[in-house]
């Protein structure tokens, strides 16, 4: 339903999970909700911080191992996050953060930890490293628009039967098997920075949609196409060893 209140975007340790500029995908969320006339705050949850239970939205970007593994230490902590996604919270978790959201993660130290369990992802790290413009088919969720993001990670991430991807790769690694991200109920997953909600806005307003409970209008942005546009006719970048 629509809210009748003030919608509480839960920005998810940004200090650790902030890589590329993630932390802007709930600025993007707070804007696009404010255009349409609904009140909308962010709301920073720190490293030693517990974790709200009450937020509408929460949002996890990217960070190195180190961080990654410190992030999902605090989050299993204080399970406040884990708590909203069972009671209908959108989440939206980027890169690190889509690790961090999944079953379990293998740091390049050969260290097993274990995730939240909101996706059914494993990642393992890959043989290469994936730096390289990414371009995604959506599957299911947002019709026949492309995602489009950078991508710059290990991982090489292996869905099971409660997840179903997020996009088939066009142009890039994804999660390494043709497939890009992941999603199990409100919970959204991908390998896309950019921010991916700044340059994927349908995918903004998909999330939007299931807070406020029906589908939204695109809005008129012509900088937002024009941003897309250059950035799908962008060549792929060669891979670093």
């Amino acid at each position: 339903m629509v809210p009748d209140s003030t919608v509480r975007i839960g920005l998810v340790l940004p200090e650790v999970l902030g890589t590329y500029g993630d932390s802007g995908n709930a600025e993007v969320l707070r804007k696009r909700l404010q255009w349409r006339g609904f009140e909308a705050e962010t709301v920073s949850v720190r490293l030693g911080e517990p974790v709200p239970s009450g937020l509408d939205v929460y949002v996890l970007g990217g960070g190195e191992d180190d961080a990654q593994a410190l992030a999902a230490t605090h989050l299993r902590k204080h399970p406040g996050l884990q708590r909203a996604a069972g009671n209908g919270a959108v989440v939206l978790g980027v890169c690190a953060g889509l690790q961090v959201l999944g079953a379990a993660f293998r740091g390049t130290d050969g260290v097993v930890h274990e995730g939240l369990g909101l996706i059914d992802v494993t990642t393992e790290p890959g043989e290469r490293r994936a730096v390289a413009e990414l371009v995604a088919e959506p599957v299911d969720l947002l019709g026949g628009e492309l995602l489009t993001g950078f991508e710059n990670h290990l991982g090489h991430t292996t869905l099971g039967p409660s997840s179903k991807p997020l996009g088939r790769v066009v142009r890039g690694t994804g999660n390494g098997d043709g497939t890009e991200g992941a999603v199990t109920g409100k919970v959204v997953a991908t390998y896309l920075h950019g921010p991916v909600l700044a340059r994927n806005p349908a995918l903004a307003d998909l999330l939007l949609g299931w807070l406020v409970g029906h589908p939204l209008p695109p809005l008129d942005l012509a900088e937002v196409t024009q941003l897309r546009t250059e950035r799908l006719l962008t060549p792929r970048r060669r891979r670093r060893g």
